[in-house]
């Protein structure tokens, strides 16, 4: 069924320029969608988002829009953080825990563990586990998991450490 067979051609084109429009921005800023943590999650966020260093691996921050005590990020193209996002599904995956999974791995860095996954368009995104809130980073295309990831998590663990304490987030 053609949805749109009923409706004027007139309006189709000022409404595909509206919505292009409003995907493109200026500045090359990120977007982001904002995570909505439950409220024990997201009393810690706000305190991540207050102690998360002005600087990640050399590059300046750059928050993403829309603005939110739950997103950060940092460069252009961004490194984006996100806290209190659920729990991945790879996080309780037993091929994961086993060595099993090429794309994901589980390991720690300075006192913070992580699941580190390869996404379909071969970047990289990072959550934390065994935190009461689930803190997830994403590299921008084009850096590495090993070189640069290791160095915007070793960045990243004081604040993480400082601001989201160890335990079980909520499951959902």
């Amino acid at each position: 069924m053609n949805i749109f067979r009923h409706r004027s051609r007139g309006l189709l084109a000022p409404a595909l320029l509206i919505a292009v429009a409003g995907c493109s921005s200026a500045d090359d800023g990120a977007a982001v969608a904002v995570p909505s943590p439950d409220a024990k999650a997201a009393k810690v966020c706000r305190e991540l988002h207050r102690v998360l260093p002005r600087k990640l691996d050399g590059r300046n921050r750059n928050d993403p829009e829309p603005r939110s005590a739950y997103t950060a990020g940092w460069g252009n193209p961004a490194i984006i953080l996100r806290c209190g996002v659920v729990r991945p599904p790879k996080m309780v995956d037993p091929k994961v825990a086993e060595g099993g999974d090429p794309d994901a791995v589980a390991g720690g860095v300075n006192g913070v563990d992580w699941l580190m996954e390869k996404q379909g368009d071969g970047t990289w995104r990072f959550t934390t586990a065994n935190r009461v809130a689930y803190v997830q980073v994403s590299l921008p295309r084009g850096m590495s998991a090993q070189e640069e990831g290791t160095a915007v998590l070793t960045d990243l663990a004081p604040a993480v450490k400082k601001a989201i304490p160890e335990g079980i987030a909520s499951m959902r």
